[in-house]
């Protein structure tokens, strides 16, 4: 199922699946509503997004209840999670799946949100997308490239080429909007050559991970994987990442391998991470593309999981269609 897309005038709402809404201050939360305002877009919040625990989240009762009413709301046209954090997998029992397949619309977010981007998509066929949460576009400087791919994926049918941006930055741009650092961008790095089709299935591996064997985990068969990973990841956790995602049912079937850039605390160097390609047999014959815009470092792409994917490394080439 293809939702939607959001156009001028559209109400959108914004809920915390996994960390709270109490996590980001208020000068992120001033510039996000700048930039949905400039978009046309109306926003509401969730009647329970600003709860916290212990824990950074809210009860499982409460993120249900925003969950289900976001999407039981026919005036909501999108669902924007606040952003990442450890615990969606905690409501993955409790959805009301077949309310979600009633109301297809938009679903938007990354990191922890992996696990219901994927889980969505798995239960009920509804393309859900991998990109900016609501604190993501409280970024006051440098965010074109990542507001462009946002309008891209989620305000067009039309297919789009990724293009490697030409400045990034791994800064925690929250606590300091002005003193941002950017790195040149050396563009995309080609692991192994090829080219196939598939559609899009991953996010940010070490969430996805938590969801193997379940009946949660997206068919593998017929996919190109996007993965990323974050900063608690190095050559050894990505290693084993990746290595447990191969062992899962279908992984035969997938026809290639794009990744997001890693974070410079991984310390997982381009030279590491051919490495660990190579020491991979059952990759050897796809298509391995790396260092693409999506994840945890800045900016970043937004792509449809459940959506569609055509790779090649002659021309080097990443197109998206919708």
């Amino acid at each position: 199922m293809k939702p939607d897309k959001l156009k001028r005038g559209d109400t959108v709402t914004v809920i915390a699946p996994s960390l709270s809404f109490a996590s980001i201050g208020q000068e992120v939360r001033d510039v996000a509503a700048r930039r949905f305002n400039e978009l046309g877009l109306k926003v509401v919040f969730g009647n329970h997004v600003g709860e916290t625990d212990d824990f950074g989240s809210s009860s499982v009762a409460s993120r249900l209840d925003d969950l289900h009413e976001a999407f039981a709301n026919p005036n909501i046209k999108a669902v924007f999670a606040v952003r990442g954090g450890w615990s969606a997998n905690q409501l993955l029992p409790f959805i009301d799946w077949e309310l979600i397949k009633a109301n297809p619309k938009i679903f938007c977010g990354f990191s922890n949100i992996t696990m219901l981007n994927d889980a969505i998509y798995a239960k009920t066929g509804l393309i859900t997308y991998y990109g900016p949460g609501y604190s993501s576009f409280g970024q006051e400087l440098y965010f074109d490239y990542t507001l462009d791919y946002a309008k891209k994926c989620l305000m067009s049918d039309e297919q789009f080429e990724v293009l490697p941006s030409k400045q990034w930055s791994d800064d925690n741009w929250k606590d300091n909007q002005q003193g941002r650092r950017l790195m040149d961008n050396d563009g995309f790095l080609v692991i192994n050559d090829g080219e196939s089709k598939g559609k899009i299935i991953g996010g940010c591996i070490c969430d996805l991970s938590l969801l193997h064997g379940t009946e949660y985990m997206p068919d593998l068969s017929g996919s190109i994987l996007f993965l990323e990973d974050d900063k608690a990841a190095n050559p050894q956790v990505f290693d084993r990442e990746l290595q447990s995602l191969i062992l899962q049912p279908g992984f035969s079937g997938v026809k290639g391998l794009v990744l997001g850039r890693f974070q410079k605390a991984s310390n997982i160097s381009n030279e590491q991470l051919k490495k660990i390609i190579k020491s991979k047999p059952q990759l050897d014959s796809l298509p391995v593309i790396a260092n693409v815009d999506f994840g945890h470092t800045d900016p970043k792409i937004t792509f449809p999981i459940g959506g569609q994917a055509a790779i090649s490394t002659q021309p080097l080439t990443i197109l998206v269609n919708q």
